[in-house]
């Protein structure tokens, strides 16, 4: 949302919002000049012409109210980017896992191969900004492509495509990618042939290939034939396997990542962040890059350089000697990738130390449904800690129907060692019991479930080497020998 207002403030609108708490994020939109107010102040200005309401906001909403008794129109953020894309040439990132990397990965790789693009993304992403070290999550491009094989046509505008609610079905791109299609949202869709045929109607909305309409579809796990019948934009595949049309081959103890096209060796990457699922996500960004005209060459010198994005397997440093991360991952695939990649990069086992995770349910119907898929995918855990599942958007139903203990006890039933445990300042108090040099933490959740990373920090004193910052900028701790900040 914050990143829309922007983009509209750009294009000429007056911009105000309102907001449930005062954030960073709300300090920045004040700084420059999109007032902010906080829910008790939120009423809706007197002057509005359209209300842009994001996907957490009810219909009854006091804001929401007064606008449609006042005749004011009231749009969704997918209906109005959907409306930013008209006129624009739109690529959406679509796909259970990965968006906002893949996003952010793409965004980087234009920007250095010079076709500046505008970019849109659900995470702050410091390699998007002017000077590549302010962490932003939207950077505003040229209104023309400037340079390339589309040079003079409508500017470029990067965003991701979001399933929930079949939100994407909004938005007006010309290109687009479909990674991997799971089943997700399942309180929405009720199944998993109900979310293929979401993403088919998506693919279907794109322009015909005699119009530039191109669509990039994983070779394997995401239904392409299915998602792609009736498609007339170019459908292209890409994968690890030889027979995709764009081939990928990844070196995990190098992390290597190399792309051809139909048999065609395009370009070559290290891939900083670690996982076969980074490694994919380099390879869509680097195809798309690459057939918007980009230079492979600077495509893959970009991806190389790639630092990551805030919450996405993001290294916050080294507390009293555990390595800790902190990651958005809320899906069952999401967590099982992530906790491979980082035992695989990290190999606490060698020396000694256990994966420790701290994972928060996202949504009680997610929980529920896909119970026995969480229960599987931490097999790679040696300690996993749940806290209460963050309620969001759900019925006051499914606060009965599942609980976190629920996911402990499957957990227990193959063998991990798992516990529930509340509020955040207890499980904190847990880790400081619990780790001990040499264990690899990793703090997982699309909820406030970031709060326990920084609780830790704090607790333990501060960071002994504090990692690269990815996210919203230098964190608000100290190293252990300093002063807090």
């Amino acid at each position: 949302m914050s990143g829309l207002a922007r983009m509209l403030r750009a294009r000429g609108a007056r911009v105000t919002g309102s907001d449930q708490t005062a954030s960073v994020v709300t300090a920045a939109l004040d700084h420059e000049g999109i007032p902010v107010a906080i829910e008790a102040a939120g009423a809706l200005p007197q002057d509005a012409e359209l209300l842009v309401v994001s996907a957490a906001v009810r219909p009854d909403h006091p804001q929401w109210v007064a606008a449609e008794s006042r005749g004011v129109p009231v749009l969704t953020y997918a209906q109005c980017l959907g409306r930013c894309m008209s006129g624009r040439t739109g690529v959406a990132i679509a796909g259970t896992h990965g968006k906002s990397t893949t996003a952010a990965m793409l965004g980087h790789a234009l920007m250095a191969a010079g076709l500046d693009p505008t970019v849109i993304v659900g995470a702050s992403c410091a390699q998007l900004s002017e000077d590549g070290a302010t962490p932003v999550g939207f950077r505003l491009g040229a209104e023309i492509v400037p340079v390339g094989p589309l040079g003079g046509r409508p500017g470029l505008l990067v965003a991701e495509a979001c399933e929930f609610n079949r939100s994407f079905h909004h938005l007006l791109p010309t290109a687009a990618s479909i990674s991997a299609v799971e089943a997700d949202h399942l309180d929405i869709y009720g199944s998993l042939d109900a979310v293929v045929e979401a993403f088919n109607v998506f693919a279907r909305g794109l322009p015909p290939a005699a119009q530039g309409g191109r669509l990039l579809i994983g070779h394997d796990g995401a239904h392409r034939r299915e998602i792609a019948a009736g498609v007339e934009a170019e459908v292209e595949t890409l994968g690890f396997s030889p027979s995709a049309d764009w081939s990928v081959r990844y070196d995990a103890g190098a992390r290597r990542v190399s792309l051809a096209r139909r048999g065609e060796r395009l370009a070559e990457w290290t891939c900083r962040l670690p996982g076969e699922h980074n490694a994919m996500n380099s390879a869509f960004a680097a195809a798309h890059a690459i057939a918007l005209g980009a230079e492979p060459g600077a495509v893959a010198e970009a991806l190389s350089g790639f630092r990551g994005l805030e919450r996405r397997l993001e290294n916050l440093g080294m507390v009293n000697g555990v390595r800790l991360y902190d990651d958005y991952g809320h899906h069952p695939t999401e967590i099982d990738a992530t906790l491979r990649a980082l035992r695989e990069a990290e190999r606490p086992q060698d020396r000694g130390g256990r994966l420790v995770c701290v994972f928060q349910p996202h949504q009680h119907s997610r929980t529920r449904f896909l119970l026995e898929e969480f229960a599987q995918s931490f097999t790679q855990a040696d300690i996993v800690i749940v806290p209460h599942i963050y309620f969001v958007r759900d019925s006051e139903i499914e606060l009965t129907r599942v609980a976190a203990g629920d996911l402990v006890d499957r957990l227990r039933d193959r063998g991990v060692r798992a516990m529930h445990l509340y509020p955040f300042e207890a499980i904190v108090e847990q880790l400081q019991i619990v780790c001990r040099p040499g264990d690899l933490l990793v703090v997982m959740g699309a909820g406030p479930v970031w709060k326990v990373a920084r609780g830790y920090i704090d607790a333990m004193g501060g960071l002994d080497a504090p990692a690269p910052a990815v996210g919203r900028g230098p964190r608000a701790v100290a190293r252990r020998s300093g002063s807090r900040a």
